[in-house]
Parts: C-alpha cells; sequence; structure tokens
C-alpha cells in the first residue's frame, strides 16, 4: 500500500485527487495550511510549502508526494514558487520519498515563454533538485467547476451577448478535463516507469481560445454566439478587461492572459501508453462542468 501525501488537498485539483487515490486503494495525507477545518477525506496534517519546517512530519514514511501548489495571485509568484519547490524538494530528499509528482504547464521550449510558463518549468528542475525523482504532468487550460481558467470563460460567455475576443485569442491551446488531470495523476502515483519523466496531458481537441469560447456559448445557450475580435493587444487591457467583464482577479488575469500567447498544445501523446483510456472533447468538458455547477448550486 502507497503511501501519498497531496499538498493543496483543499484545492481544485486536490480535492478531487485524494478520493480518486483513495480508491485506488492508496493511503492519503492531505495537506493543507489548516488541518482543523478539514472535512475531507484521507487523514488531515499540517504543512505549508512556504515554510519548509513544516514539512518534515508531513512527509514522514510518506512514499509519494503530489505537489499541486502554485502563486498566480501574488504579483512576486516566480521567487515565492521557486522558493516554495527548492524547500519541497529537499524535505522529500531528507524523508525518504521515493517519488514527487507535479502539475506543470504545456508549451515550446523552442519559444519565449510566459513569465507564469518559465516558473512553472524552474519549479520542475527545484522539484528534482535534491534528488527525488520528479514525474511532471504539463497541461494547458484544465476545464472544471471552481476552476479559474473554467471561471472566466463561463463569465465571459455568460456576461457577453457576443464573443469579444482580443487577438490572442487565435492561439491554439488543448484544453484538458479535470477528469482526465485527475486520472492521468493517479495513474502515474508509484508507477517506476513514469520516474524522471515529463509527460504533456491533452484533452480530445486543439483549439484556439475563441473556438473555445464558440464552443462553450453553444454549449450554455445552444447556439454559437458571434465572435468580433477586438485590438486589445497587450496584456494590460487584457487583464482590466477581462476583471471587468468577468470579476476574475487582475493579478491573476494578466498572469493567465501572458501565456495566452505561447501556444499549448500536446505534441507528445506518450502518456496515453502508460495510462490508457480517451480523454474528453472540450464540449464534453464543458457538460461535465456546468453539471458539477448546478450540482454546487443545488447544495
Amino acid at each position: 500500500m502507497t503511501s501519498v501525501l497531496v499538498t493543496g488537498a483543499t484545492g481544485f485539483v486536490g480535492a478531487r485527487l485524494v478520493p480518486e487515490l483513495l480508491d485506488r486503494g492508496h493511503t492519503v495525507r492531505a495537506m493543507t495550511r489548516r488541518p482543523d477545518d478539514y472535512d475531507g477525506p484521507g487523514d488531515a496534517v499540517f504543512g505549508d510549502v512556504h515554510d519548509p519546517g513544516t514539512l518534515g512530519e508531513a512527509m514522514t514514511g510518506v512514499d509519494v508526494a503530489v505537489y499541486l501548489v502554485h502563486s498566480l495571485d501574488d504579483d512576486d509568484f516566480e521567487r515565492k514558487d521557486a522558493d516554495a519547490a527548492r524547500g519541497f524538494g529537499l524535505a522529500a530528499a531528507a524523508s525518504g520519498v521515493r517519488q514527487i509528482v507535479y502539475l506543470g504547464g504545456l508549451g515550446s521550449e523552442d519559444e519565449e515563454l510566459s513569465a507564469h510558463l518559465r516558473s512553472r518549468r524552474e519549479v520542475e528542475r527545484l522539484l528534482a533538485e535534491a534528488g527525488v525523482p520528479v514525474t511532471v504532468l504539463r497541461a494547458a487550460i484544465v476545464v472544471g467547476s471552481g476552476g479559474i481558467s473554467w471561471e472566466m470563460t463561463r463569465r465571459l460567455v455568460k456576461n457577453l451577448p457576443a464573443m469579444v475576443v482580443p487577438r490572442w485569442a487565435s492561439t491554439r491551446t488543448q484544453p484538458i478535463a479535470i477528469a482526465d488531470v485527475v486520472r492521468y495523476l493517479a495513474g502515474v502515483v508509484d508507477v517506476p516507469e513514469a520516474f524522471g519523466r515529463v509527460f504533456e496531458i491533452g484533452g480530445g481537441d486543439q483549439l484556439t481560445y475563441a473556438e473555445m469560447l464558440a464552443q462553450a456559448g453553444s454549449v450554455m445557450h445552444g447556439r454559437r454566439l458571434p465572435i468580433i475580435h477586438v485590438p486589445l493587444g497587450t496584456p494590460i487591457l487584457s487583464q482590466y478587461w477581462i476583471k471587468l467583464v468577468t470579476g476574475v482577479d487582475a493579478t491573476t488575469a494578466a498572469n493567465l492572459i501572458e501565456s495566452m500567447g505561447n501556444e499549448v498544445v500536446v505534441t507528445d501523446p506518450a502518456i496515453r501508453e502508460l495510462v490508457p483510456g480517451e480523454p474528453l472533447t472540450y464540449a464534453e468538458a464543458v457538460e461535465a462542468a456546468l453539471a458539477e455547477d448546478r450540482e454546487s448550486a443545488g447544495r
């Protein structure tokens, strides 16, 4: 039986991953800064990746640590995430952890990456610096209820009579359903063939951001809404446009929008040999997210 520590256990991905790991027969520690308030499955343990001194006890006896933490809502997120990853890797090595699993971001090394994607690459490197094998799953937009990218999409489609999109909306991406992200994460836990490897994960469609909005509009409204391109080319203009239309925090929006200039699609499908199964299409992912939104609203 594998002992797995999940950081960010109350977050968008972690809250779904913990029960999946338990269903697969693992023992799970749900790491949180407020364990007394945790009411999810698994064993709640205290830990804060920004305070390495708290990690030793949380990692004692752990075989695999899943790292799901980032600081996009902070202007200094690159430094904070680098410090946290370095400390986490050192603590994992000191505790005898045999694998770290990290959810990173897609993007070609052949082009200039955004600060957000550069930071994700640096975290990959720093997690492995102390010698623990890291399994990296690189994803683009993750579609699911409660996810920041989905919330931006849903509110744009809901609040605009037409799809008004900046010019970065012509960039291609490969959105993936949260269910598939969780399936891939759980599928590489304590699998020796995955140790020290980087995998690209994506859904069933490669789309531009404009096409994503159009498909989401079709699912939500039953018809394709008009798409109007406007010259909001700079991240600063785009971030305030997003904040105005969706209410999403401007710092988070800016960090995400900067990455939308990078094409983020799967070029190597090797993960599907290790974790077989057909990923959901974007339309199916949107339908699943809407169903979960309705379920949450009804609680």
